[in-house]
């Protein structure tokens, strides 16, 4: 087995101690597809796990439609939570480009004042191209970010489709963004997204938008009122908020407060984090077998054929698959 190098493990004392830079840097090698980086990482990680101290945390994913204003939300959240004595860290899952393999939204410059904060901790994550990707590493991230002593979380989708089902596994409360927009806009609302979210946030309530804000407030209100809440021991809620004018800011955070007090009183807390860690788990299995099966010098050797045999239709995707395993365990095959 490989060993700890004496910096990492002072890297992860000075985690532990809420040094910045070592978060930054700590993140930086659990989202590194070096492995023997990625191998040092885990030192950390299970260092983390086995210090870190056992104070209440909170996360919290932020969803919703591009053009909702996610985050200047989060920026406005993230400042009236610092000014009241909260250390919080913004995690951003980008369905970036497969191609750059990096963040594309550049997260830092929207959210200037909240990353000139020092309270506050921001980071664009990449993503590899690979959802279960971006979901491992936000995962851990989580881990050094709660270890590093920031107590609220915000993990920010910017949604495509599958990744807001995917942060439903990876926080507590999950938050919807939306616009205020009335009617056809709100049936177009993906159904999925809907049935996961704990609390909506209807923003740009202000000004000449105010009536058609309140208007999608009742609207999704009485949707959800059809649909069964994740959590039995939580109705989700519905709250106005308006970055620009900083309105119903602490209205939300209130609503998010209730919502951590009734489900930890219930226990459910406790036993959905429980859940989700053993879905990281099987995860990390499955993640770590593929790349292991990709890697295996004999199934490098038959694969290019067994594909094309499959192309052509000459072999069924199912015997193929029996085909590649067995050779990755070894046993004879069948044909």
């Amino acid at each position: 087995a490989k060993m700890a190098l004496p910096k990492t493990m002072d890297l992860a004392a000075r985690l532990l101690a809420g040094e910045r830079a070592a978060l930054a840097r700590a993140i930086t090698m659990v989202e590194s597809t070096n492995r023997d980086i990625y191998a040092q990482s885990q030192f950390i990680m299970k260092h983390v796990a086995e210090n870190r101290p056992a104070r209440p945390t909170q996360r919290i994913g932020m969803s919703g439609p591009p053009g909702a204003g996610k985050s200047t939300f989060i920026e406005a959240l993230g400042n009236y939570l610092t000014k009241t004595g909260n250390k919080v860290a913004v995690l951003t899952v980008d369905p970036s480009s497969t191609v750059s393999g990096g963040s594309i939204l550049g997260d830092k410059t929207r959210m200037t004042e909240l990353s000139r904060n020092s309270n506050a901790y921001i980071r664009p994550s990449p993503s590899s191209g690979l959802l279960g990707g971006v979901a491992r590493n936000t995962n851990e991230s989580i881990m050094l970010c709660e270890a590093a002593g920031y107590d609220t979380v915000l993990v920010e989708t910017v949604g495509v489709g599958q990744s807001e089902t995917a942060v439903a596994d990876m926080v507590d409360l999950v938050t919807l963004v939306v616009p205020p927009a009335a009617g056809d806009e709100l049936q177009g609302m993906k159904r999925g997204i809907m049935e996961i979210a704990d609390l909506v946030l209807v923003n740009k309530s202000d000004g000449a938008l105010l009536p058609a804000a309140r208007q999608t407030a009742t609207e999704y209100l009485s949707a959800l009122k059809y649909m069964r809440p994740r959590f039995s021991c939580w109705d989700p809620e519905v709250v106005c908020v308006s970055s620009a004018a900083n309105t119903g800011i602490a209205d939300s955070w209130a609503a998010m407060t209730r919502f951590f007090e009734q489900l930890r009183s219930a226990g459910t807390l406790e036993s959905n984090r429980r859940a989700q860690y053993k879905a990281w788990l099987w995860r990390h299995i499955e993640e770590q077998l593929v790349s292991e099966l990709r890697g295996h010098p004999a199934v490098q050797t038959i694969l290019p054929a067994i594909e094309a045999k499959v192309v052509e239709g000459k072999l069924t995707s199912g015997a193929g698959a029996d085909e590649v395993i067995a050779c990755f365990l070894g046993r004879p095959t069948h044909s």
